[in-house]
């Protein structure tokens, strides 16, 4: 048993890690906020998370563990509650026939581990491990799964997809499925939910820093009451399933307003749903924080701190490019200009700037709210997207009468954003004399800074090859190990890597006359510009990322 007259605060004076007036300070601090002690003097920058553990574990004898190496079954899991454990900031890692051992935040909590000897009926042998990490196994080890239990356990087939049971009492079993669904992909920075239906599962995927990730699988028998509770949220039809639908659900989740697009697809098996999550709320970074390198980044500031023109950021759905729209609006906005968008959807919201969503259904296109933007004299315009003719002429028009245009095109690398203009229909000296340049980009995932190595790569490897180094040459890179702050991926968010084309006046002579992307590519790259694939290698050599990354988001490219 711990000594309950030892607390966290006396052991930390006795150790000389914070003082009185320190202590006294946090107390007065946490009466205000309600957080636990610890997490109000690390805040404070009285103390570290590791500093904190290392007293405790002297003091108390109680033994740190690393969750990341630990396997900790479900039947130990579900020894309490995913409610009590987010609470007390706790999670079971071992049980035998009367003792729980549990991992901690803070081993001087007597609160939890007497309200956990009372819901498991064990005596409790307290462990510590770091916050992060607890956090992390809570959401590994607690979701959905629970609720899809005491969904099947509660509701009889047959009344899973009755209008009541999904239209009302917010605490129904399957109402709890999908909003811990949503809950669980905000909580893990997912960016889509995937539902698919298999033979005798519907799987869910959650995609997160852009790889799919398995998360759990539900009986067939509550497929179609999830989809049609779904359907409803979304302002879908619940009674077609032979069609495609799109629908949008608005959630709250931790305080902040989250925008999810719905789209359904029939298949053999059932409906598969996809749902891309939006925050609107989240933070804008800075341009000089989107991974970009220093040429990269000196060469793109001069495109966009001009007065006039048009600048184009391409890549495929999903590859950064309204973050680095949006961050780029951040920079060049100022009070005293006008700045206006046309977008579908808008996906984040940005202070000072005039934001309009397109609207299919009332005829508010991109070419007509482009249109109408034209004639609120605005300074800076960004369009979401050029998909047709019409939107691209106005467009090009509008940065040739001194505006400055930002907008997004679908092509594989920078110099294809020229062609696939002019294939659209735009005429090329138009192209040549609006376009101020070109950035196309990638994301790739980062390397987890918690279980980061360097190894040097076998002679004969897949990485020597890709680099062009030579067997007998010294090489070293780096990768992650996996561990409970990353998922056991090894990666742990995302990064740019970018290819800046500008508009020279030797491009602009190819573009009026046709020449082909390869023909421009060639010209950029003898002017410096540092394709894609290159920029993502100098990002594996310093460490930032993977070969494997690389390889799978870059491949094309010399």
């Amino acid at each position: 048993m711990l000594n309950k007259r030892k607390r966290l605060g006396d052991l930390l004076i006795e150790s000389e890690i914070i003082t009185k007036e320190q202590l006294d300070k946090a107390l007065t601090v946490q009466k205000k906020t309600g957080e636990r002690l610890g997490k109000v003097l690390i805040n404070l920058g009285y103390v570290t998370e590791s500093s904190m553990i290392q007293v405790l574990e002297f003091h108390l004898g109680v033994p740190h563990v690393d969750l990341s190496t630990m396997n900790i079954t479900n039947e130990v899991a579900a020894t309490i509650s995913v409610s009590l454990a987010e609470r007390y900031q706790v999670i079971p890692v071992y049980k035998d026939s009367s003792k729980l051992t549990l991992a901690m935040v803070d081993p001087t909590n007597f609160f939890a581990i007497d309200d956990v000897r009372m819901v498991s009926g064990c005596e409790v042998e307290p462990v510590i491990a770091a916050e992060r990490e607890i956090m992390r196994a809570i959401s590994q080890y607690y979701g959905v799964n629970e609720l899809v239990e005491k969904a099947v356990n509660q509701l009889k087939p047959e009344e899973l997809v009755t209008m009541s049971q999904l239209q009302t009492a917010d605490d129904a079993p399957i109402i709890g499925i999908v909003n811990s669904l949503f809950s669980q992909a905000v909580r893990e920075r997912a960016s889509d939910i995937h539902l698919e239906p298999q033979d005798k599962t519907l799987r869910v995927r959650f995609r997160i820093d852009g790889v799919l990730r398995e998360v759990a699988r539900f009986t067939r028998d509550i497929q179609a009451a999830i989809v049609s509770r779904i359907k409803i949220t979304g302002g879908m039809d619940i009674s077609e399933k032979r069609l495609p639908q799109d629908g949008r659900i608005k959630i709250t989740e931790a305080g902040r307003e989250i925008d999810i697009r719905v789209s359904t697809l029939p298949t053999i098996l059932g409906e598969k749903v996809v749902m891309r999550i939006l925050d609107k709320q989240a933070v804008i970074l800075e341009v000089g924080k989107l991974g970009f390198s220093a040429d990269n980044l000196q060469c793109f500031r001069r495109l966009y701190t001009q007065s006039y023109g048009m600048i184009l950021v391409t890549g495929p759905t999903g590859s950064g490019k309204t973050t680095t729209l949006y961050s780029t609006l951040g920079e060049i906005n100022t009070i005293g200009k006008n700045t206006i968008t046309v977008e579908d959807p808008v996906e984040y919201r940005l202070d000072g700037i005039n934001q309009v969503q397109v609207n299919h259904k009332a005829g508010l296109t991109f070419a007509l709210g482009l249109r109408s933007i034209l004639r609120q004299d605005p300074n800076i315009v960004m369009v979401g997207e050029i998909r047709d003719t019409e939107t691209a002429d106005i467009a090009i028009r509008a940065a040739l009468t001194g505006h400055m245009v930002l907008s997004t095109l679908h092509t594989n690398d920078a110099p294809g954003a020229i062609t696939r203009l002019i294939d659209m229909g735009v005429e090329p000296f138009l192209a040549a004399s609006s376009i101020l340049g070109v950035l196309a980009q990638r994301l790739v995932r980062c390397i987890c800074p918690e279980c980061k190595t360097t190894y040097s790569p076998a002679a004969d490897s897949l990485e020597r090859l890709f680099l062009g180094v030579e067997p007998n040459q010294p090489l070293a890179l780096s990768h992650g190990g996996g561990c409970a702050a990353c998922g056991f991926t090894g990666y742990k968010g995302r990064m740019g890597i970018h290819e800046v084309m500008p508009v020279t006046s030797a491009i602009r002579e190819l573009i009026n006359q046709r020449a082909s992307a390869d023909e421009i590519a060639i010209e950029a790259k003898n002017q410096g510009m540092v394709s894609m694939r290159q920029d993502g290698i100098y990002k594996a050599l310093a460490g930032l990322t993977t070969v494997e990354e690389v390889m799978r988001v870059a491949y094309t490219g010399l």
